[in-house]
């Protein structure tokens, strides 16, 4: 039975940083595929990391077990009460450094509250979206006080935690999302090579999306800008990179859409930068976004992008230089963008190498990865050089953990 008071570890050595990223599960997507790069390159001298997922591990989860610990299934329901004792008991028990949540949600809400119980020095929260679904809450705000750090994936998106989450200016950092330009690159060999696994004409249009099949991605709007573009452009084809709980919805679009034919759902892929690299045009038509990953491969793959203008997504859409942007749920607009990508190779490929310099210039994977390791060490050495802040930040929840301890 973990008694629910917080213990303060011993914390004398200074060595490599044991650090918990907190998630509910590893399928593929922008922010999961991020934490995949961030740990095969984390350098161990300075950060050994280590994946909780609250619920199951997911593909990607499955995939990076024989690099790193990867623990799961301590979530069984929303409001499961066996959580907490859970998460404060793997902490303990692993000598955990650090806490990153990753989103919002359970995991931050969990995350941090177990951390803090557990004595970990740093509490992180790195957030990859805005509003609906992922709102911050009122619950996760209250434990902004024990949070080391709140983690902004642009420059506005930082801007956003500060003004409308009410985030302190000390405790935002911004670090932007990085893409491997090695990895996701250009590849004249992959268009004739995935068109034929996919038994389609070698010179039909190909569009693309890669994002988790959940509601905020919006595939219904991806399935209506298909429908429209092959109205005009009758050969193209659309694929769906990803898989999730909207997945039998989008089959039923397809098929009263009249595109079943035409658009293809792969599942989860292990080959995203091949087919980013065979594609036309790469969509994302999410309700709400922060600087999605997905759109750096696309751009680094020297793809052409048009997206929903959401969160910090013009910082690397810019119009008519690497792609366009459309209104939330603009279908039409679109449809026009792409069809007129399409049609104008010229225009697309001036796009495409626009996209990948910007990537190239502004979103190395190698900037991203040092700084989180740089964060996590400043908050680390200043939170243990002062090991009562953290203990007197939230009176309220010393008093909680005190009465819990004595009952």
């Amino acid at each position: 039975m973990i008694r629910l008071f917080r213990r303060h570890l011993p914390r004398n050595r200074r060595g490599p940083l044991k650090t918990m990223f907190v998630i509910t599960s590893m399928p593929v997507g922008g922010a999961e595929t991020l934490l995949v790069n961030m740990i095969d390159r984390f350098d161990r001298n300075r950060i050994v990391p280590e994946v909780c997922c609250l619920k199951e591990p997911g593909p990607l989860g499955e995939a990076i077990r024989d690099r790193v610990e990867v623990h799961s299934h301590l979530l069984s329901s929303k409001f499961d009460p066996r959580t907490l004792p859970r998460l404060i008991s793997l902490f303990r028990r692993q000598q955990i450094d650090a806490v990153v949540t990753v989103g919002a949600g359970d995991k931050m809400f969990w995350g941090r509250l177990a951390a803090w119980f557990a004595g970990v020095p740093v509490i992180a929260s790195a957030l990859h979206s805005t509003g609906w679904p992922d709102g911050v809450g009122r619950l996760n705000r209250l434990l902004t006080p024990i949070t080391s750090a709140f983690i902004g994936v642009a420059a506005s998106h930082a801007d956003y935690l500060r003004e409308q989450e009410g985030f302190p200016d000390a405790k935002v950092f911004a670090i932007r999302n990085g893409v491997d330009v090695q990895r996701f690159a250009p590849d004249p060999d992959a268009a004739l090579a995935v068109r034929e696994e996919l038994q389609i004409p070698s010179d039909a249009p190909l569009g693309i999306i890669v994002a988790a099949l959940r509601p905020e991605k919006n595939h219904a709007m991806y399935v209506d800008v298909a429908r429209r573009v092959s109205q005009q452009i009758p050969g193209s084809h659309w694929l769906i990179v990803g898989d999730g709980p909207e997945r039998p919805a989008i089959e039923a679009a397809c098929n009263e859409a009249g595109v079943s034919a035409r658009v293809h759902l792969l599942g989860t892929r292990h080959d995203t930068p091949r087919l980013l690299a065979a594609s036309n045009l790469f969509l994302l038509c999410s309700h709400n976004e922060a600087s999605p990953v997905s759109i750096l491969e696309a751009l680094a793959c020297q793809t052409p992008v048009l997206s929903t203008d959401v969160g910090s997504v013009k910082e690397s859409v810019r119009q008519g230089e690497t792609g366009f942007l459309v209104p939330p749920g603009d279908a039409a607009a679109m449809a026009q963008h792409a069809v007129e990508l399409l049609q104008t190779p010229q225009l697309a490929d001036r796009l495409g190498k626009a996209g990948r310099e910007l990537v190239v210039g502004t979103g190395s994977l190698e900037a991203m990865v040092d700084g989180y390791e740089s964060l996590i060490q400043e908050q680390y050495d200043r939170q243990v050089h002062s090991p009562q802040a953290s203990w007197m930040q939230w009176q309220p929840l010393a008093a909680l953990g005190s009465r819990r301890a004595r009952g």
